[in-house]
């Protein structure tokens, strides 16, 4: 299916470079292939960087084989001030290209970058491994010996003591930071939290017959967490000052922790356990006196993972800080030496979305919001800048779309991309000075798109359980669709409180949706209430009560379209979903089996007291009540209806595999029927190839009540 309507849309760059003259070079996808394309905004044009034709034939020479111009598969190129000089690599080697006398040469084999990495989250924290830290004038060295904080003379080799509080069970971190002036220290001690692990076995490893036992750090809900105390050291006297710990003893983290430039302070940021307050704090340099600069309180939770947003101004003579106090998130400009809030810069019913740039200078913030406009989706981005006084509210995007801009490095020109569901998209150069298009770079093309038989996805609303907020979602429907016909309804569902979740660009091929509407189904995808990016009160009915997943809201919602299009059959109605999807869509059978009748669950995790400890806590609440009870699927599960999928990765090291087999085992002892299919060798995932397999064959029998074709028969 993706192969189908693979490259059939054209004129749809993703990536814009800026060069510090403000000239803009980017690659293309046409119907020959790529094109290589700069653009500037002064003169209004637009060109090829080079001859590709050339390019192609001195690569075929000096690489020994074919290379097509239409497809240069070219990285990181850098083009000098002129355009006289063109660097790049391929084939892992770097080279220079010079245009006017079409010659090439290779310059060096650069060492393979190193990707980033992203660690295992729920690795501990290791505060022991870091290397001794070197004073800003590298006259000294400060090191953690016996649990304890030492400095070294790194002239004459003369150690000593700071600190003697220090113990295994409450020791002296490694992570030292010395002031800017190098003649203080922050430094903290840390009380170790629960050594908690998941186990699981790896069946069928690669590398040998036997099975290999795994295991990881996993806090859950309810565990000790780590305590730091931050601790400051005056290195001359060799005085060290305690730094009381009254308004932040409750923590669930102390992060971000640094100094002023100016060494009168450092500063860092207390998440308290349950997350309804979160700091910034200062610690006097001097005195060690503790000044609570920001102090946030919600009532339910702080979405301090998705909208937290904290830039200090002039090393800390202003903060400008996300908050949804108002019932909103809106942007605030904070004194940074009283931690009084001085202005509101944004207001409205409305979000930000995002700050995407501060200008100190200027004295502007740049952002992105959604729900400014009451005739578009309020989902849609949209980019904008507000002064530091609350003035002068400039917009930059307003067309009927989800933007995605790139500014120029001195903000003076934007591209900006946008595009619908049911929309290609669009890319235009304009103008940061009263926001003026200066060209279209590109109009997409899915002409050969509609060729095939593609069908766009419709944006649907309906009201919601209140009867007044506008639900939004979307419906697709197969390319063989028939208005004559019937089709049963399949919704695609990830409720996660963290983020929304239904596509709002334009995209050939909706994954999973897109196939399993083929065989015969209207697919859906619906953010209903206790979804992020609109106001706090639809947020917050997550909040303790992860079960709702916005199911009041998803049934209206597909008995709306239904009553629009009675070719939808809303008594016949799946859903499927991963992770929290997964948990999702099995609690669709335990908590909403009036309505829906088959569901097919991935790697979900169906008792939130068994899951990573950040993202539960964060929407269920701490400490662990009664309500984490009442949204588990599995204390739940003898009240599951209608026909259940379980698919499992073995070794799926970001919901515990254990909380599948603990709802399988409370499904068993209800007496109640299911399918379990267990992966081999699969981490967190909705279970590969074999497992779209088995979740279409699942559909297909129970909804339609037609027996799957043997799969062994069609790979034959």
């Amino acid at each position: 299916m993706d192969s189908l309507f693979r490259n059939k849309v054209v004129n749809t760059p993703s990536e814009f470079h800026w060069l510090k003259n403000n000239l803009l070079w980017y690659v293309n996808n046409t119907s020959l292939g790529k094109e290589y394309l700069w653009v500037d905004p002064i003169s209004n044009s637009q060109k090829k960087c080079f001859d590709q034709v050339a390019l192609a034939q001195l690569l075929t020479d000096q690489f020994g084989r074919q290379v097509n111009s239409d497809d240069l598969e070219i990285t990181e190129l850098d083009f000098d001030a002129s355009f006289n000089e063109i660097k790049f690599t391929f084939d892992e080697k770097r080279l220079s290209y010079k245009p006017d006398s079409n010659s090439l040469k290779v310059l060096e084999t650069p060492e393979k970058k190193k990707g980033w990495e992203r660690g295992y989250w729920g690795s501990r924290f290791d505060e022991t491994k870091n290397p001794p830290v070197v004073s800003p004038d590298s006259t000294m060295t400060a090191f953690i010996k016996n649990s304890n904080v030492y400095i070294k003379d790194n002239k004459s080799g003369a150690e000593a003591q700071l600190s003697y509080d220090g113990a295994p069970g409450f020791f002296y971190s490694t992570y030292i930071k010395w002031s800017p002036d190098g003649k203080k220290i922050m430094a903290y001690k840390v009380r170790p939290g629960d050594d908690r692990k998941i186990y699981f076995v790896e069946s069928s490893p690669t590398d040998q017959f036997q099975p290999k036992l795994q295991s990881r750090d996993y806090l859950k809900p309810g565990d000790e967490v780590p305590f730091k105390s931050p601790q400051l050291f005056l290195v001359d006297s060799k005085k060290h000052i305690e730094v009381p710990t009254t308004e932040f003893d409750h923590q669930f983290g102390l992060n971000n922790m640094d100094w002023r430039e100016d060494s009168r302070a450092f500063t860092f940021e207390y998440n308290q356990r349950g997350h309804q307050a979160y700091k910034v704090i200062e610690v006097d340099a001097s005195t060690g006196k503790v000044k609570v600069l920001i102090n946030e309180t919600s009532n339910t939770f702080i979405d301090y993972s998705s909208k937290k947003y904290r830039f200090d101004v002039k090393d800390g003579q202003e903060i400008i800080w996300t908050s949804e106090r108002d019932g909103w998130n809106h942007i605030y400009l904070y004194d940074g030496k009283t931690g009084q809030t001085k202005k509101q810069l944004t207001k409205g019913e409305w979000v930000v979305r995002k700050v995407v740039h501060v200008d100190e200078d200027k004295r502007e913030v740049y952002f992105t919001a959604s729900g400014l406009d009451k005739d578009q989706d309020p989902y849609f981005i949209q980019y904008c800048k507000v002064d530091f006084d609350g003035k002068n509210f400039t917009r930059f995007t307003k067309e009927n779309g989800n933007h995605d801009v790139t500014f120029s490095e001195d903000h003076r020109y934007y591209v900006d991309q946008y595009s619908r569901v049911d929309m290609p998209p669009v890319t235009v150069l304009k103008s940061a000075r009263g926001n003026k298009t200066i060209m279209t770079l590109q109009q997409a093309d899915h002409s050969a798109l509609l060729k095939e038989g593609w069908i766009a996805p419709e944006v649907f609303t309906a009201k919601g359980r209140d009867g007044k907020t506008d639900i939004w979602g979307v419906i697709i429907r197969p390319t063989s669709f028939d208005p004559n016909k019937t089709y049963p309804v399949v919704e695609y569902i990830y409720a996660g409180p963290h983020s929304s979740f239904v596509p709002k660009d334009f995209r050939a091929y909706y994954w999973s949706m897109s196939s399993i509407a083929e065989l015969g189904f209207i697919v859906v995808q619906i953010d209903g209430m206790g979804t992020s990016n609109r106001s706090k009160a639809f947020h917050d009915v997550c909040w303790q009560n992860l079960k709702d997943g916005g199911f009041p809201d998803r049934k209206l919602w597909i008995k709306a379209a239904a009553k629009k299009y009675p070719y939808m059959n809303a008594d016949k109605v799946g859903i499927f979903g991963t992770s929290a999807g997964g948990q999702n869509a099995a609690a669709a059978l335990v908590f909403n089996s009036d309505f829906y009748d088959v569901a097919v669950s991935s790697c979900g995790c169906h008792d939130n007291r068994m899951d990573k400890i950040w993202w539960n806590e964060q929407f269920m609440g701490y400490p662990i009540g009664p309500h984490y009870a009442a949204s588990s699927n599995i204390e739940n599960a003898a009240q599951m209806g209608g026909n259940l999928m379980l698919i499992l990765g073995e070794v799926d090291d970001n919901v515990d595999p254990a909380t599948t087999m603990q709802f399988a085992n409370a499904l068993i002892k209800a007496n109640k029927d299911f399918e379990l299919v267990t992966i081999p060798g699969m981490g967190h995932s909705s279970g590969g190839d074999f497992g779209e397999r088995k979740r279409k064959d699942f559909f297909v029998e129970h909804l339609l009540g037609v027996t799957p074709p043997s799969w062994e028969e069609v790979y034959d």
